[in-house]
């Protein structure tokens, strides 16, 4: 009888002679349904379990529901193919795979749709509360580089533009802010949209790190990664001997995202509530992308007082004091 180490060891052999042993996960319950790595929509994606353990693969192996609209399928035989070395499981800490998408290309929004955006900077709410901590020429230059646009989807409201490293738009995400005190408008309802769901049907979504488009113009710059694309900003105009990107969320940080990254120093500041989670991915990290140093800051953890925890502060509200 084989133990659980011996289960968890899968060869590409294996695969082909034990074809069925992945299943996608039967339906049980709604938690047996996650949200989409790829389109982020909840409920939509089914994980592969290992029928003789039960346990789930790497959580990102699975398929998404929403094939017309995501079209999202990492199947075990990509993962082990890909990932030899994944082959011994960690069923408390899986390791991101590097995906190897579907051969489908990804959607990418028209540079006039881009370029519509970037003005109106008098209207934009995150703009105008930037501007009274900051020199308006250094916001201006650091909404430049990084693509911040502006639209009327809601009155005021914030468009971060993911731009990838060939300079095309993967997708923007409207966000709206209190142009007084800077946080976002979670009321009556948490204001965020996406412009490819405004602009575009059948759009094939593939996230990218907010200001990836720049690593190639600083290549000697270590590179820091927060989760929000506000603190992304504020860090660049408090600390720009660091190029600044944002995961836009706590689980985007990942091989798949951070695959460009390769070969250069990274130090993550996570939030205060997801420092042990990024601790784990930058240890999972390290080992997936050799020659890429991973370093995660504990100052928040260190200094953060229990309401400041509470309240879930990230750099952003450090640098401000908020």
């Amino acid at each position: 009888m084989p133990n659980a180490n011996d289960q968890c060891l899968m060869t590409n052999n294996h695969m082909t002679t034990n074809i069925h042993r992945y299943q996608l996960q039967p339906y049980k319950t709604p938690a047996s349904r996650y949200a989409c790595p790829q389109c982020s929509t909840p409920r939509s994606f089914t994980r592969y379990i290992d029928t003789q353990s039960g346990q789930q693969l790497a959580h990102m192996v699975g398929r998404c529901s929403r094939e017309n609209n995501c079209g999202y399928h990492y199947t075990p035989k990509q993962y082990f193919t890909n990932h030899p070395e994944a082959g011994v499981c960690n069923e408390h800490h899986p390791v991101d795979p590097l995906v190897t998408l579907p051969n489908i290309n990804p959607s990418t929004i028209a540079t006039q749709d881009v370029l519509a955006t970037l003005n109106n900077y008098g209207q934009n709410n995150l703009v105008q509360w930037l501007n009274s901590f900051f020199n308006a020429d250094d916001v201006a230059d650091v909404l430049k580089a990084y693509r911040v646009g502006t639209t009327n989807h809601w009155p005021g409201a914030t468009v971060f533009w993911q731009i990838d490293e060939q300079q095309r738009a993967r997708t923007g995400k409207i966000m709206l802010y209190n142009a007084q005190t800077g946080k976002r408008v979670k009321q009556p309802y948490n204001h965020i949209h996406w412009m490819h769901k405004k602009l575009y049907a059948g759009y094939y979504l593939s996230q990218c790190l907010f200001g990836l488009h720049l690593i190639d113009q600083h290549p000697n710059k270590p590179i820091a990664i927060v989760e929000s694309e506000k603190t992304a900003l504020l860090a660049a105009l408090h600390l720009p001997q660091y190029l600044w990107l944002a995961t836009g969320g706590l689980h985007n940080l990942n091989a798949a995202q951070c695959q460009l990254l390769k070969g250069r120093r990274v130090m993550l500041y996570p939030d205060v509530k997801a420092y042990d989670v990024w601790q784990q991915k930058a240890h999972n990290l390290q080992l997936l992308l050799p020659g890429t140093i991973f370093k995660v800051d504990d100052m928040l953890e260190r200094n953060a007082t229990p309401q400041q925890h509470d309240e879930g502060w990230d750099l952003g509200d450090w640098l401000v004091g908020a």
